[in-house]
């Protein structure tokens, strides 16, 4: 018996999912307005009132039944309770089913990575899934204070479910690099796209896929081969390429000792003091290398090490002598517990 009735209830769960929205709004609109009429008709029941009856359908179909309202007669009876209450009882079961339905559809789809988050703006992409890497990757995002609120998308290939459901949007195809999934990513109004793919192949194709939709983002690129990071240049030189230092840092450690944990920390926005960057704004006069490092440490406990005129600091200085000049629009790196933004400093203090 509990088999039968299990199927049954399957049964009419799969008709009731089946039915349109349309057609349950209008099969509840008719119902309500036959019950309606039907009391109308028979007359002297007080519920058929126009201020009332809404209210006296809604608690009956709602099974609520307060008590306050009833029908009088006979045949008021009756109708309520062969049409009326099963027929409202019926149809508030059917929205409720709709309803967790499309809940539970909606859940499902951004879960497989289905889901289309085209109205994002100025948002992370991340392009490729590489389990304990990503998730490291997310971890730092999240904590950079200046950073770790901005939305995050995790596309990736193949039929992975939302791996960090709790952290990330989530965008699935059968490649990285589909126009499907760079448009349902929002790749075209990303503010950064940082690409790891499960080999420096995939990530090649990723990168040049995203670029082709949205040469403006700034896109950090990971490959294990100088070779590729070469051919990603040629096509795309904006693209920020990083390649595999281990073996450097092997050496350095070797011969200075604690490098790594330098490095580590460096790199770390989850412990210590790290490496953060600001731009120099436009509408600033002359000011020196000396003046401003000495002004950042004193007044925001900030340690000045570097500087560079373009975007992917091809033209770094680290060290810089005092008297270099500091340009409107330089970046500057710098050493600090928190991230320091260009509006947090008084440049009209430093003077050459």
């Amino acid at each position: 018996m509990h088999i039968i009735l299990s199927r049954i209830a399957r049964l009419l769960y799969v008709r009731i999912t089946g039915l349109t929205w349309d057609v349950v709004c209008l099969i509840t609109a008719v119902h309500f307005a036959l019950s309606w009429a039907a009391l109308e008709f028979i007359g002297g029941e007080e519920i058929a009132g126009a201020e009332i009856f809404w209210y006296f359908y809604a608690t009956t179909a709602t099974t609520v039944g307060y008590g306050d309202y009833s029908p009088v007669t006979a045949m008021g009876r009756l109708v309520t309770v062969l049409w009326i209450m099963p027929g409202g009882i019926a149809l508030f079961t059917t929205i409720i089913a709709k309803v967790v339905q499309l809940i539970s559809g909606r859940w499902r789809r951004r879960m497989l990575g289905l889901a289309n988050y085209e109205e994002l703006t100025d948002h992370i992409v991340i392009l490729g899934w590489s389990g304990a890497k990503t998730e490291r990757m997310v971890e730092h995002i999240r904590g950079d204070s200046g950073e770790g609120n901005r939305e995050i998308v995790l596309c990736a290939a193949g039929t992975l479910e939302n791996p960090m459901p709790d952290q990330v949007r989530y965008v699935r195809a059968p490649a990285l690099n589909t126009p499907d999934l760079l448009r349902r990513a929002a790749v075209a109004q990303a503010a950064n796209i940082i690409v790891l793919g499960e080999n420096d192949s995939e990530t090649l194709a990723a990168a040049l896929g995203a670029a082709a939709v949205n040469a403006d983002a700034h896109m950090v690129v990971y490959f294990e081969q100088l070779s590729f990071a070469d051919l990603l240049r040629a096509h795309c030189p904006h693209a920020e390429c990083n390649i595999s230092l281990s073996i450097e840092l092997m050496v350095r450690s070797a011969q200075d000792p604690g490098s790594s944990r330098v490095q580590r920390q460096l790199l770390s926005t989850l412990e210590g003091p790290t490496q953060f960057s600001l731009t120099v704004p436009d509408d600033i006069g002359e000011i020196r290398y000396g003046s401003l490092f000495t002004t950042l440490k004193t007044q925001h406990d900030v340690t000045l090490f570097g500087m560079a005129e373009t975007k992917l600091g091809d033209d770094l200085i680290l060290n810089a002598p005092s008297d270099q000049r500091v340009n409107p629009g330089t970046i500057l790196y710098f050493m600090a517990a928190r991230r320091i933004e260009t509006k947090d400093i008084n440049w009209s203090t430093l003077g050459p």
